[in-house]
């Protein structure tokens, strides 16, 4: 099979052993866009724009905050970013403290505390406009966007690959099933891509692939609970040792368990 620059990144993930190929894609990524980031992205307008508008989920501030290499950098991010969402909550909690304050009748803590009387008032509305907004920006993550998006690009490479090249096919069928999350994306995937017949023989071969490796992930943990037992001092570790990290990764994808 001759590789496309496109189909590289793919290929390369699927050769790895692995518990799951597209965990690796998607680590490869997350490692580039954290560091572009705090690199070129800090001088680019378009960059500090969205970074300034979304912010980023827990998981993407932790692994901002542990690139040692560039504080300022992410000092930097951080200002603009507080700077910009400073001036739309200010807003958002003034109007609630002057709802609730401004209530006929009703103090300031009765009118947050009853339910009823907030929802007689422009209190409730108010603060449920401020929850919409802090749900808003929790969503949002200029990192997860940025995967998300070349994610799907590599699922479309993904069935690309299984309907066009046979190699590939043996490849995928060779593997040990993937994390359950990325397994509904290539479900997902398979609807969106697959003709009827293709869409059959795929959903049949990923399920037995990975009805089998959830089985044998869990086997394996089984035996790692078994070797703390006096009676199986002596036995083989065999692929059991690192089985807890595994089986976490199996059921929920990657993380740094290290």
């Amino acid at each position: 099979m001759k590789e496309k620059i496109y189909t590289i990144p793919v290929m390369e993930a699927f050769k790895e052993d692995c518990e799951c190929p597209l965990c690796l894609l998607e680590k490869k990524l997350e490692d580039e866009y954290i560091d572009y980031i705090l690199g070129p992205s800090l001088m680019e307008p378009d960059g500090r724009e969205v970074t300034n508008e979304k912010g980023f989920c827990r998981r993407h501030y932790e692994l901002l905050f542990k690139r040692q290499s560039n504080k300022l950098g992410l000092a930097l991010i951080l200002d603009t970013h507080l700077v910009e969402q400073n001036k739309k909550l200010k807003k958002l909690f003034d109007s609630s403290i002057s709802a609730i304050k401004g209530a006929p009748g009703v103090s300031a803590l009765k009118n947050l505390l009853s339910r009823s009387s907030s929802k007689q008032t422009g209190a409730g509305e108010s603060v449920d406009d401020l929850i919409s907004a802090l749900d808003n920006l929790e969503s949002k993550c200029a990192v997860c966007s940025k995967l998300d998006y070349t994610m799907d690009r590599y699922i479309d490479v993904i069935f690309y690959l299984w309907s066009k090249e046979r190699d590939f096919k043996d490849l995928f069928q060779s593997k040990k099933g993937f994390c359950l999350r990325h397994l509904k994306m290539l479900l997902a995937g398979a609807k969106k891509h697959l003709r009827q017949n293709e869409f059959n023989e795929f959903v049949v071969k990923v399920l037995e692939m990975q009805q089998e490796n959830m089985e044998r992930i869990q086997q394996e943990v089984n035996w790692f609970t078994k070797k703390f037992d006096y009676r199986y001092n002596d036995a083989p570790w065999g692929n059991s040792k690192d089985s807890v990290s595994r089986s976490i990764q199996k059921l929920a994808g990657y993380m740094d368990l290290k």
